[in-house]
């Protein structure tokens, strides 16, 4: 059984391989901002755990189509010929390995090894890290980087304390076509160091690092020093929750070994 992920977050790629899972992955091109106002402007405001499951929710049905296309390519090439992957389809190695996003190679890479019934799951995901009541999504910017972690410090010795959301979205495919899709949110509290120094938060802005993850931190990164601990499933602050995404896919008839496909 063949896994796609919708995204090209590194540390999904990695939370993924160290699972025993090579994903292919595809870039899902969903506006956010825009899918979030939509919704907002009929519905009113969304909580955290109502935008992830939105979002995550829209990226994997974005790339539908184009997992569609790479599992015909996959069976046209198990049947000797050539096939196409819809232009935006990767091996899913955190190390960066593999074929060029875009190539025939990547679609002859999948179907290497060995699965080329029509039969594949498609996860996507999302997170935002809600802190003061306020939702954080990337910061983008060193300044607002650096603003936020003076906040997840504290006062007085004392580290703030923030709610790290994850979506989860898992479509299952069969014979090549979409049959069914769950879905569920995660959760886990996130204990920050108080004794931070400006020093310590400037140097670690100055690597990039929180720029462009939800919250503007990591807890498999350098970020993971000024983080106390996490109440909750790990793997749910780095992206997606592994246990979750285990149960979700019995949910669709899978066990979860069958997705194991990596040495």
């Amino acid at each position: 059984m063949r896994l796609f992920l919708a995204s090209t977050s590194p540390a999904r790629l990695a939370t993924l391989n160290a699972a025993g899972i090579e994903p292919l992955a595809i870039a899902p091109g969903v506006d956010e901002e825009a899918a979030v106002a939509e919704r907002e402007q009929r519905d009113g405001p969304l909580a955290p755990a109502d935008m992830v499951q939105l979002l995550a929710r829209l990226k994997a049905e974005a790339v539908v189509r184009d997992v569609e296309d790479a599992l015909a390519a996959m069976r046209g090439t198990a049947d000797g010929a050539d096939g196409a992957d819809g232009g935006r389809l990767s091996p899913g190695a955190a190390d960066g390995s593999g074929y060029p996003a875009g190539s025939d190679s990547a679609a002859r890479s999948a179907g290497a090894d060995a699965d080329t019934s029509g039969d594949a799951l498609i996860f996507g995901g999302d997170s935002a890290f809600a802190f003061g009541g306020t939702i954080y999504g990337k910061p983008h910017l060193p300044e607002r980087a650096r603003e936020r972690w003076l906040a997840y410090r504290g006062h007085d010795g004392v580290g703030g304390v923030g709610v790290l959301h994850s979506g989860h979205w898992l479509i299952a495919l069969r014979d090549g076509r979409v049959v069914d899709a769950v879905g569920e949110h995660s959760q886990a509290e996130v204990h920050f160091s108080g004794d931070l120094t400006e020093a310590e938060i400037d140097a670690y802005v100055a690597t990039g690092e929180p720029l462009k993850v939800a919250g503007a931190f990591t807890i498999d990164g350098r970020g993971a020093a000024f983080i106390d601990r996490v109440v909750g499933d790990p793997s749910t602050v780095i992206g997606l929750s592994i246990p979750l995404l285990r149960r979700l896919a019995g949910r669709l008839g899978v066990a979860w070994p069958e997705l194991w496909n990596r040495a």
